[in-house]
This record gives structure tokens, sequence and C-alpha cells, in this order.
């Protein structure tokens, strides 16, 4: 049967969406809920898994392609790459065999040249260079373990900095030989956490052949295991400590399958959990159901709160409300994104409008674009946008520069840029520094209305909502339209009233009307 892969549900704010990258091709086997496609909007990424364990049977819509909520973008055949297939099972089984059997060569060999050779060279791994504004780092995540084997510019650990993640790679093919600081120690620049081996064999390889030879002879006295389970399902058998011989095979000659020995499996636990029960409602209700987990605060997210609170703290945050009628725009995009993206490479999104129009309404208004230093107020004769991503690790806000020497396209694809970097982790501390004004969209989230923080030093931030329709008064009569609510937190001590109104009803007109962006008025 074959199983549609469909677009998610975009937020409200959101008409459209992009598919980013296929992470598998027509004919690849894949599994319940791995990852398929990443689909890109104006601020995040989507990502969407398979249904159930089968085989791509064929992809819709290729990368760059435009998609809307629900849109059908492939198609999965359930259970194809399952174990219903014999033939297949066993080319699957004969080509695992001749890879073990090339690797337990491969190893063999380099085992015998690291022992003519020696151990090899010790090269330490060291914390990279910091900025210079950071004085220290924190272990996040060693990706190998000592005696692993590694090869040259492999990643070995990601460094956690206040706002960037740094990977530290390999130096060289070897052994990591040792680990000299563990996940969450703090370390500074030229610090030495690890050491690797080079031109070594990896711990254990000279008792590979040996391991190899005990699971052939093993398989050997199993003749009739493989028979009855693929080696997909043996490994599945083995990974529950099961046997063949203790599931019942409903496959083509008793075969088993994987969905026997799952089923098997939710068996025996149902078993447990209903045994569990009957010795629960025997005795008082365990402490264990009201477990705690205690975890440490990132740097990330220790850095963050450092910032919310000194803004709060530091500044005379006040903010101010208004509201868009978005049918223009929504009108104008819908109208030209199909030309829009074949002239320019990128798609038409709603991020460029409302940064074109915080670029204008920061020319009009310089005490918006200002901060203070001390005593002093700093105007800035430049225009760089900071804009609130949301990442895996936290909410960041990279830079946008020089928004006024650039076109909507160009600001469009130096959002997605950064959302992509913020995504993968791959945004520079250059990226991360200056903004003179923030604009964040809590909409895509579903967010009617809110009052964001200051991104300090900066004077004001801008924040963007759901667009939901609405019964409004056009010209006495009542109409149905786009509605989204626009809120300015700003520094009361260096922005009046005035000037923030003001602010805040030049972006509206300049939204509301997106023509005078275009012709400058």
């Amino acid at each position: 049967m074959a199983i549609d892969i469909k677009v998610p549900q975009l937020p409200e704010s959101v008409a459209d969406a992009t598919i980013a990258t296929w992470h598998v091709k027509p004919g690849d086997k894949v599994s319940r809920d791995q990852n398929l496609v990443d689909i890109e909007t104006d601020k995040v990424v989507l990502e969407v898994v398979a249904e159930a364990d089968g085989v791509i049977g064929e992809i819709i819509a290729d990368e760059g392609t435009t998609v809307t909520a629900e849109e059908v973008i492939g198609k999965i055949e359930e259970g194809a790459g399952d174990d219903s297939n014999d033939d297949s099972d066993s080319k699957d089984s004969a080509e695992e065999d001749k890879k073990e059997e090339s690797s337990s060569k491969d190893d063999n060999a380099s085992e015998k040249s690291g022992s003519g050779e020696g151990s090899g060279e010790k090269i330490e791994v060291k914390v990279p260079q910091l900025p210079e504004s950071v004085s220290d780092a924190t272990i996040a995540t060693w990706h190998v373990k000592a005696g692993d084997a590694v090869k040259r510019d492999q990643n070995l650990v990601d460094i956690e900095t206040d706002k960037v993640v740094l990977e530290v790679v390999a130096p060289a093919d070897g052994v990591l030989a040792e680990i000299t600081q563990d996940e969450g120690a703090t370390v500074g620049a030229d610090d030495v956490i690890g050491t690797v081996e080079a031109g070594a064999a990896a711990s254990g390889s000279a008792d590979k052949s040996s391991a190899k030879s005990e699971e052939t002879s093993t398989e050997q006295k199993d003749e009739g295991d493989s028979e009855v389970a693929g080696p997909a399902v043996r490994r599945l058998l083995g990974e529950h400590g099961l046997k063949p011989s203790d599931v019942k095979g409903t496959g083509k000659g008793g075969r088993v399958t994987k969905e026997d020995v799952e089923k098997h499996v939710k068996g025996q636990q149902s078993k447990s959990s209903s045994s569990s029960s009957q010795s629960a409602s025997q005795q008082p209700q365990a402490a264990g159901d009201r477990d705690q987990k205690r975890v440490p605060m990132t740097r990330l997210r220790k850095r963050i709160a450092e910032r919310l609170l000194q803004a709060k703290n530091d500044t005379a945050m006040l903010t101010t409300f208004n509201e868009i009628n978005m049918k223009p725009i929504m009108d104008l995009r819908k109208k030209y994104k199909d030309v829009f993206e074949e002239t320019h490479g990128t798609r038409l999104g709603f991020m460029g409008f409302y940064v074109k129009a915080v670029t204008e309404a920061l020319k009009r208004f310089p005490d918006v674009n200002a901060s203070i230093d001390g005593d002093d107020i700093v105007y800035h004769n430049f225009f760089d946008v900071s804009i609130a991503v949301s990442t895996p690790r936290g909410l960041v806000t990279p830079v946008l520069r020089d928004t006024d020497k650039m076109s909507i396209a160009d600001m469009e694809n130096g959002i997605r840029e950064l959302a992509i970097k913020g995504r993968d982790g791959k945004l520079t501390l250059e990226e991360m520094q200056g903004g003179n004004f923030t604009i964040t969209n809590g909409g895509v989230f579903g967010s009617l209305l809110s009052t964001p923080i200051l991104n300090p030093p900066q004077s004001a931030i801008l924040g963007m909502h759901k667009i939901q329709e609405r019964p409004m008064v056009v010209d006495g009569k009542i109409e149905i339209l786009p509605m989204m609510y626009l809120a300015l937190s700003y520094d009361h001590r260096i922005i009046d009233g005035k000037q923030s109104v003001g602010f805040l009803v030049t972006v509206k007109e300049l939204l509301e009307d997106p023509q005078r962006l275009i012709l400058d008025i």
C-alpha cells in the first residue's frame, strides 16, 4: 500500500514553504519516524518523517519546489522494504556478509600494518582559539569515545561558547587514544582535551578476526536461524535478546519478519505492564511516578538569561501596539511569487517586506536606530537589523548588515542563509555581533500578541505575530481581513512616545501599501 508523504501544517503566518533537502531517494529503504525531507519556511525548518517502514516509491516535489500545507510531495511503498521479499533478504544478507568479510580483511591488514610501524605518533587534540570576547568554553558533546578509530578532519567534539558552537576535528587518521576533558568541563583556548594516536588501529581490532570466527561458528551452528530470519531481523532479535525460535514467524515458509518481532516484544511489554499494575494495585503508589530531572543550563541558555535580566534591569522598557492589514502584501505576494522565484532564485516570503519597512522607518526615526553608551547617545549611520532565529540550542539573533543597500530578494536570501546556519549550528561570532534593531516573528509559532524584550545595547525591537482573519470595519462596512498585531518595545530613556508611535505607524503604512516600499515614498 502506498502512503502519501505530505507537507505538515504550516504556521498561520506562513502561506507556503520550500523543499530544502531530501535525505532519501526513490528506492531507498526507510524506517518509521526516519527524517525524509527538510521543508523550509521563512524562519523555521520542518522535518517530515516516514509514517511506516517501507521504500521510497516516488518523489513528486524536488528540492527548491514551493509547496503548501498538506500537499503530497512523495510516496512510500509500505512494507516493500521488509522481509516479505525473500530474494532481497538473501541479497542483503550476501551483501552484508561480503561487507563484513571485507571490513574484517581491512581490519586485519591495518592491524598488521600497525604492528609493523608501531603505535604511531601521538597528537594532542586542543581547544581552538576562542573569539576575543570569549574567555572560556564548555565541552558540549564528544562524538567519539576513547579507542574509536577516527579519520582526518572528522568532527570529534563540539565546544560551546556563549553564542556559537565550535567543532574540533581529528588532526590525522588513527585512534582517539584518550579523552582528558569530559562533557561539561570548562576549558580555555589551546587546552588539551584529548589525544589521537596517528596511524594506529582501533582498540580491539586484533580480536576482530577471532570474534569474526566465533560469529561464523555461531552462525554455522544456527544455520536454521538464517533460513527463517534475514540479517535485519536477526539484528533486531539480538537487540531484544531473542532467538528466532522464540518468535512465531508469519512470513513465507514460516519466516520471521520485523512485524513478528515487534509484535512479540509488545506482547512481552504488555504482560510485564499488566503484572506490574496488578502488583501496584496491591501496594501504595511508588515514589518513582513523580521523578524529577535536573540538568545544567547550557552556556547559551545562561547567556540568554543574563541578557534578558540585563534588559529588564538596565532599561526603561515600554511597549506600544498597532495592527496591520496584511491583505495587500498577501495579494502582491500571491501575484508575483512565481515570477519572483524564477527571477531571483529565492522564494518571496513576508520577512523581506518586514525588513524593508523597518529599514525605511529607521531612516526617518534615527533615535530608534541609536543606542546609549554611558552618558552618550550613539547614532548609527548604517542599518544592521538582527533577525531572531529559533535554533535547537535556543533563540539567537544573527545580523543582516547594510539592509538599506539590499533589495527584497537580497534580504530573503540573507535571512534564509542565516536560518539554515542557525539550524545547523554554523553561525559565526561575527554573524551574531552588532545589530542596531531586532525583528522577532513569534507568529510562526502561533503567538497572537506579545511584549518582546530588548536586545541590549539596542534601543528597540519589533514583534510580528500570527496573521488571523478578523471582522474589521472598512468604509462603514464589515469585512473579514487577515490582521496582524505589531508590538514595538523600546527604551524610554532615549525614545519618546511620539517617536515610538511614529515609527510603528510608519511600518504599518508601508506594509499596508507595499508599493510605497518600491517607490521609496
